[in-house]
């Protein structure tokens, strides 16, 4: 009859220390029926489940294990493992995954305590903790610091509307993103990532900025909100404000380009993104001449935007074709992962007004990046404290494989 222990092992990390636990184990042939390891700041925490195969080898592997800790000057702790409890252990393995994402300029035991206790709360076990950002210099801080820790938890929440609340009233007094979505295959098997344009790829509302130069500014800013608020129909909306730059030149149109600030972390995400395979898409109620110049700039694969109507190299204030407002860029984003034989959970979705729900809804992955209040409230993953490069680590991407994509700049 054999038996099941658990066994510990912490203390200052050094090379070979699996081998030599593994190796006295190897000589009672133990069976590995878990295994798990960490280290911070060079000290390992290592634990062991394991299977002795005859009962009777017990005391000779305590014996041993707690002799070479002596040695190498590591805790060691054995507990035996009843079997009852093993096997509802094993029963377990079905429990609902999610993932809980932190994101921040710095994190703070106080925000990790809040969400620990929204999980404990819940019922829902913290079953790992990963940090996926950079080692963090004190001595030489970063100009734009980022900070970003997962939580791998299990469980079925108790009221996950109730949960999502406390998580959106955490991250408003305490300055970072909480992002909560289920853990499944598409996790890590997402291949398309589409954007909104305008206050998401780039710092602007390209309309607005025509507007400016058209003597309009005042009342298309006004239409703008509005629609962006979710208070006026988008298509409406936007016909109104292009009948508005009527009278604008060719020219207008590219000094407007020529200017247009990227979005911090555009760049990083981007090439990040096309170097792992990923295909990257603009769908945007903006506009296409934008949209083309972004496309040569920063190599996206799609890009669907509204075509302004020109006649003699001047805006006539219509537009041409369909526009593409909230439920078109729905309909584009399946339209894309079909074409690229991927699933709709297979997609990801970043945007920032109400007019990118729609796609932000049905994605695998809907992120609310700098997004109004209508459209953080409705999704469960939200960008608002780091650059778009936040969105590399909600996909659990580490910084040292976003270094390795891009070996050129410096994170």
């Amino acid at each position: 009859m054999g038996e099941i222990v658990l066994i510990n092992i912490t203390g200052r990390d050094r090379t070979g220390l699996d081998a030599c636990f593994m190796c006295i184990l190897a000589r009672y042939d133990v069976r590995i029926l878990d295994i798990g390891q960490s280290v911070i700041h060079e000290h390992i925490s290592l634990g062991i489940l394991a299977d002795i195969p005859c009962a009777k080898d017990f005391s000779e592997i305590f014996k041993d294990m707690l002799f070479e800790g002596y040695k190498l000057g590591l805790h060691v702790d054995i507990t035996p493992v009843d079997t009852d409890n093993y096997e509802k252990w094993v029963l377990a393995k079905g429990r609902e995954r999610r993932i809980i994402t932190i994101l921040g300029r710095a994190v703070n035991a106080r925000q990790i305590a809040a969400i620990a206790s929204v999980c404990a709360e819940n019922n829902l076990n913290i079953d790992y903790v990963t940090r996926l950002t950079g080692r963090i210099s004190l001595q030489n801080p970063q100009p734009k610091p980022r900070a970003s820790i997962q939580f791998s938890v299990s469980g079925t929440p108790k009221n996950i509307r109730q949960m999502r609340g406390r998580f959106m009233e955490i991250s408003r007094t305490a300055g970072i993103d909480i992002s909560f979505h289920v853990d499944n295959i598409y996790q890590k098997n997402r291949k398309l990532v589409v954007f909104d344009m305008d206050s998401t790829l780039i710092q602007a509302e390209v309309i607005v900025e025509l507007a400016k130069l058209a003597g309009v500014g005042p009342q298309v800013e006004e239409i703008t909100r509005l629609a962006m608020q979710g208070e006026m129909d988008f298509k409406e909306s936007f016909r109104r404000r292009v009948g508005l730059l009527k009278g604008l030149g060719q020219k207008d149109l590219e000094k407007i380009t020529r200017t247009l600030p990227l979005t911090e972390g555009a760049e990083l995400v981007t090439a990040t993104l096309k170097r792992l395979g990923y295909k990257l898409g603009i769908l945007s109620g903006g506009f296409t001449f934008v949209g083309e110049y972004l496309r040569n700039r920063l190599g996206f694969d799609y890009v669907y935007a509204n075509e302004l109507d020109m006649q003699d190299n001047m805006v006539t204030g219509r537009v041409k074709g369909e526009i593409v407002d909230g439920e078109k860029k729905a309909s584009l984003l399946r339209e894309i992962a079909q074409k690229e034989n991927l699933s709709i959970e297979q997609t990801i979705a970043v945007g920032d007004g109400a007019n990118d729900l729609p796609m932000i809804s049905i994605a695998g992955l809907g992120v609310a990046f700098n997004a109004k209040a209508v459209v953080r409230k409705k999704a469960d993953n939200t960008i608002t404290t780091m650059g778009l490069d936040g969105l590399l680590y909600l996909m659990g991407i580490h910084e040292r494989e976003i270094q390795e994509s891009n070996p050129e700049k410096r994170i």
